[in-house]
């Protein structure tokens, strides 16, 4: 297959492109700038996109089987608090790449996309979503060390879900478990729907490595079309 990965630099898009490569696909990486990326491995190739722009990204469509957008705000890789302090300052970024990306897939109605998205818009029980209520989003950013008003974002996040639920595109949502963190590739994991998979210990946690494993699984056989999935151990 060729793949590409926007946000490929960053700590889930990274391990994707490895973990496609690893498989014998063909990978395109999408950064913001990458003339100065020196990542030169076979069958990986480079380039530069605009994921706000919808025409940027029509202009790099052809060919590519399976869109995986990891996009965030600034440079995660580099500089993680630079992107909490944009995504809590302009949230509505994330919706705004979604209808981008919507909007680009209109000329290229086969290509598949996969949206690397947030946990907050996952049900904590039946009907209730973590992302309505300010008391389960403050809950569950300090246990992760975020501050609070990365509640914003979390929103952003869903809105974002929001936008391809109503669109007719090949698209699939994946929310990662709320516990995401680079780690080991085991294989080994759990896939759910629309709540949280849960360890033994009650926690839904899942390795960045682990993560890319289930991103690439779904490019291959895609099992969640116009659906959101999730994973965890």
């Amino acid at each position: 297959m060729h793949i590409g990965v926007i946000g490929a630099t960053g700590t889930i898009g990274s391990r994707v492109v490895t973990e496609a490569l690893g498989r014998g696909h063909r990978v395109t990486a999408f950064s913001r700038d990458a003339s100065a990326i020196t990542d030169r491995r076979e069958n990986l190739d480079w380039a530069s996109v605009d994921v706000l722009d919808a025409a940027s990204i029509a202009a790099v469509l052809p060919g590519l089987d399976v869109l995986i957008s990891g996009f965030q705000p600034g440079n995660a890789a580099k500089d993680f608090a630079d992107t909490v302090r944009r995504s809590i300052a302009d949230p509505t970024v994330y919706a705004a790449a979604a209808q981008a990306l919507v909007k680009a897939l209109e000329s290229h109605t086969r290509t598949r996309l996969i949206v690397i998205g947030g946990a907050g818009s996952l049900e904590t029980e039946p009907g209730v979503v973590r992302a309505d209520h300010d008391e389960l989003i403050h809950a569950s950013l300090d246990e992760i060390g975020l501050p609070r008003e990365y509640a914003a974002a979390v929103r952003g996040h869903r809105e974002a879900l929001n936008v391809l639920r109503l669109s007719n595109r090949l698209w699939t949502y994946f929310s990662p478990a709320e516990q995401i963190a680079p780690g080991e590739r085991t294989g080994r994991f759990r896939v759910g729907g629309d709540r949280p998979v849960l360890d033994s210990d009650g926690l839904s946690r899942i390795s960045a490595e682990d993560a890319a494993v289930a991103l690439v699984d779904e490019a291959e056989l895609p099992r969640f079309v116009q659906r959101r999935f999730t994973v965890g151990y």
